[in-house]
């Protein structure tokens, strides 16, 4: 079983965190401060550490260099970020910004345990054909698609990837990172509806001292801890216009400016970004740059939706559901052919997202180890055309009217079997604001 040795100075927080991951079949190990998280990790063997940056002690990130054979997550405030980028660079695998919800810190665990795994992994031939790019699937389109990530890898130019949310499109940036002669270099994906905007400009470009109030020191941002890989801007349509100027002076000169310097600074990055919208229809309403899309746009790359790539969907669920044997600790789960063919005719609105995260519902609630239909908690079967009975747009509606004013969106979104992202992206299509 994985084991996380989990570090902060918060009883709510260690409590609900060490149940919420030990429901998901992973062992935890708690300690307030740097010396009893000493003591344990010198007399037991953990997989992970999930320290908190801000500890009564010292700061948590001066145990990556005490234990550097164990891979480290650092939870930090958004205020904090700056600093858990620099521990990045002393050898952290990841963070996440507080507060978070569990469901996004189990994700970043798994996704640290992963690269983890892959580090310690031996190197590849390199003169053995390239692999499946991380992508899971046999259909044309998936062919395709890894031909040109392949191609787009080499090179060291711009690369817009489109598609809607839920595709994997930083499954793709991540390959591409992979493939390039970067990959010895950082990968620092940012999702840029993530961050408050008043935050935008410090997060990515950094801030000098008493640029603002609380800027007792200067920090680096995150472009700055791209230096030398692959800086990746998920949903690059969010961006703010203030940003979307300074992020175009980063890609013409080569250079940022932190915030309140008055000095600029080198930087050498490859820049991916991706997007769900209409970046063109944005440009016309004024509210993306023009020049900062053509400068994006050097080469474009589409990842279809599930919807067109039907055939991919068994090996896609069958490569979830022996993720989830190993994450859950459960053996043998089994999809039914008659379950998969129900899920052949659903429609998959939030694509490989909403059927990863819907074969863990279901992978929970089912007896016996097999999955059937109502487990998976996506609702009515059809399509969204008009026919007879509710439309998979008319229930999702329905569902987040009659259950918001009881339901958070944490909540709501696992309820639908898609991620709070999706849901927020599904509230603007639809004109649904949380009240």
């Amino acid at each position: 079983m994985t084991r996380i040795l989990l570090v902060d100075d918060e009883a709510a927080i260690r409590r609900g965190v060490r149940r919420f991951l030990e429901h998901h079949g992973l062992e935890v190990a708690l300690a307030d401060d740097l010396a009893s998280a000493r003591k344990l990790a010198d007399t037991q063997v953990f997989d992970l550490l999930l320290a908190d940056l801000r500890l009564p002690d010292g700061e948590g990130t001066t145990l990556i260099a005490e234990f550097p054979q164990l891979p480290t997550v650092i939870m930090t405030s958004y205020a904090s970020v700056p600093s858990a980028v620099e521990a990045m660079k002393s050898g952290a695998i990841d963070y996440i910004a507080k507060p978070f919800d569990h469901d996004g810190l189990l994700l970043t665990i798994r996704a640290a345990l992963r690269s983890n795994s892959a580090r310690s992994q031996p190197a590849s031939d390199p003169d053995r054909p390239k692999q499946d790019c991380g992508l899971i699937g046999d259909s044309p389109l998936m062919e395709t698609l890894r031909q040109q990530i392949q191609r787009v890898a080499t090179t060291h130019s711009t690369v817009l990837i489109r598609g809607e949310s839920g595709t994997g499109k930083e499954v793709a940036a991540r390959a591409i990172h992979d493939l390039s002669p970067r990959a010895g270099g950082p990968f620092i994906p940012i999702n840029c509806a993530s961050i408050p905007e008043g935050l935008v400009e410090a997060e990515l470009f950094g801030h000098a001292q008493g640029a603002y109030t609380g800027a007792v020191k200067a920090r680096a941002g995150l472009v700055e801890a791209a230096n030398g890989g692959v800086l990746f801007l998920d949903e690059i349509g969010e961006l703010a216009p203030a940003a979307q100027a300074r992020l175009l002076r980063v890609l013409q000169e080569g250079e940022i400016r932190p915030v309140g310097a008055t000095q600029a600074r080198r930087v050498d990055i490859r820049l991916l970004a991706a997007t769900h919208r209409d970046l063109e229809a944005m440009i016309a309403t004024q509210e993306f740059r023009a020049d900062l899309y053509y400068r994006l746009r050097v080469l474009e790359i589409r990842i279809p939706p599930l919807r067109e790539r039907m055939q991919d969907l068994e090996p896609l669920a069958a490569h979830f559901l022996r993720e989830l044997e190993n994450d859950l600790g459960q053996k043998d789960l089994n999809l039914p052919r008659e379950t998969l063919e129900n899920m052949q005719l659903y429609d998959w609105p939030g694509n490989v997202r909403e059927l990863k995260n819907a074969l863990e519902r279901a992978a929970v609630l089912s007896e016996h180890h097999r999955i059937e239909w109502e487990h998976l908690g996506l609702g009515p079967l059809g399509k969204d055309d008009g026919s007879e009975g509710e439309s998979l747009r008319d229930y999702f509606r329905r569902f987040v009217l009659e259950n918001q004013a009881r339901m958070n969106e944490t909540e709501l979104a696992r309820a639908l079997g898609i991620s709070r992202k999706t849901l927020w992206e599904r509230r603007q299509r639809e004109n649904l604001p949380r009240p």
